[in-house]
């Protein structure tokens, strides 16, 4: 028993000595990289592609001829006679081949194909349309969890200059020297900037579960996401911006592969106005064992082959194939136009987010001089108190006009690396950890 108690103090002791296991650390770039490799979202386009191919070679394959084999059984009640020969077998065994060629179909094979490929390009652009959602995504809540994150400090910070306020504001009236009333509205303002702390840690706690959500992780895991607010220079202007949205848009290849998509999609529809020409080539065996190697009883041969070429036109359906075409040409238009609206739509969402760059650029530099000026002015207010001079009204008002002041900074770096990524995002160019040239 006391050697029991021996060991597990030892594995207890060896337990509290190891180190603990270190939190991973994720960069905004890092963590883009990981959804892009991990995110469910990604694994079904990177599926639907494969599909894509994979119907373009099914529809590669209809060129060729078509191979088919059958092989029959026939009991008949009794054995019959027949012309010329004595009489029929009650057991026939049968077997047939048949290779059928298309040699004409109206254009359907080849719009077919064609139609197949663009499909499949268009797979490929759908998956870096989805990559720059994914990274959009991440970066908007990489950006809200330092956001939050910086409020959680600021937040601190004005409980810290609440609860010295509240301090001295006791103090004072413990002597006699300010009346009840200081006091009251000193801790109504600390119980306020309490509520606000504990809102920003959970947005804190919020945005850390959603982030590791979109990295294909435990809403739990032990995760440390890494990085500052900051302001870097963006310099790119907004011809350059809407050049690239033009070329590097993969909406706007979807949208044009729709439009060429239709257009195959008519030709296939027209394919019916056209007669259609094939041949075939069948061989073919019976008997009356399953050998199918003929029958003493029978007089006419047990195996034969042809060649033959068959050309069928329907031509008349009562308007239904004019109607179908002209079905598929109203598509074209509307995809078209779509793609004229999408166009229309990137080029105003290019120059929205340009903007918002230079005017939350603007918004830094206006809210860094405010910053500065409520930090002099909460300094010089609790100089003032403390001198008796100055009011209680006067330090809670500079003090929140400080935390103000702080929260406006911290929202306006946070709109401006926003605006920054979704600029990037609206020309259709991966930027993971926001690199501004």
């Amino acid at each position: 028993m006391k050697s029991l108690r021996i060991v597990a103090l030892c594995a207890l002791s060896l337990m509290l000595l190891a180190p603990a296991a270190r939190a991973e650390t994720l960069t905004l770039e890092q963590a883009v990289l990981r959804a892009l490799e991990k995110n469910p979202s990604m694994q079904a386009v990177r599926a639907e592609l494969a599909g894509a191919g994979y119907g373009r070679q099914a529809a590669k394959g209809s060129f060729g001829p078509s191979l088919s084999t059958g092989y029959g059984f026939t009991h008949n009640d009794h054995k019959k006679p027949k012309r010329d020969v004595h009489t029929s077998e009650q057991d026939v065994y049968a077997w047939n081949f048949n290779a059928h060629q298309d040699l004409f179909t109206g254009f359907k094979l080849l719009s077919t194909y064609e139609r197949a490929a663009l499909s499949e390009e268009s797979a490929a652009s759908k998956i870096a349309n989805t990559e720059l959602s994914l990274i959009q995504s991440v970066q908007q809540n990489f950006l809200s969890l330092l956001k939050a994150r910086a409020d959680v400090k600021s937040g601190e910070d004005s409980v810290a200059r609440l609860k010295e306020q509240l301090k001295v504001t006791t103090a004072f009236y413990d002597v006699g020297l300010k009346p009840r009333l200081d006091v009251l509205q000193a801790e109504s303002d600390l119980a306020s900037a309490e509520d606000a702390l504990l809102q920003a840690k959970n947005s804190v706690s919020t945005q850390v579960a959603r982030l590791n959500t979109l990295l294909d992780m435990a809403l739990d895991a032990d995760v440390e996401y890494v990085g500052e607010l900051e302001y870097l220079p963006c310099t790119m202007a907004i011809d350059q911006a809407l050049a690239s949205a033009m070329k590097q848009r993969p909406d706007l290849d979807i949208a044009q592969k729709s439009v060429e998509i239709a257009r195959k999609d008519k030709k296939i529809t027209d394919s019916a106005f056209y007669p259609t020409l094939g041949a075939d080539y069948d061989w073919s065996r019976t008997g009356n064992g399953m050998d199918v190697s003929g029958s003493p009883l029978s007089r006419t041969e047990w195996s034969e082959w042809s060649v033959s070429m068959t050309a069928s036109w329907k031509f008349f359906e009562w308007g239904k194939t004019l109607n179908e075409s002209k079905q598929a040409g109203q598509a074209i238009t509307q995809m078209e136009a779509e793609r004229r609206n999408l166009e229309q739509e990137v080029t105003y969402e290019v120059k929205a987010n340009h903007l918002k760059v230079g005017e939350a650029a603007e918004r830094i530099k206006v809210t860094r001089a405010a910053l500065d000026t409520a930090r002099e002015a909460y300094r010089m207010a609790v100089a003032r108190y403390q001198a008796q001079v100055g009011t209680n009204s006067d330090v809670l008002d500079a003090q929140y006009q400080l935390t103000q002041a702080e929260t406006n900074l911290t929202q306006a770096l946070a709109d401006y690396q926003l605006a920054v990524a979704n600029l990037y995002v609206s020309i259709g160019e991966k930027n993971p950890g926001l690199a501004v040239n």
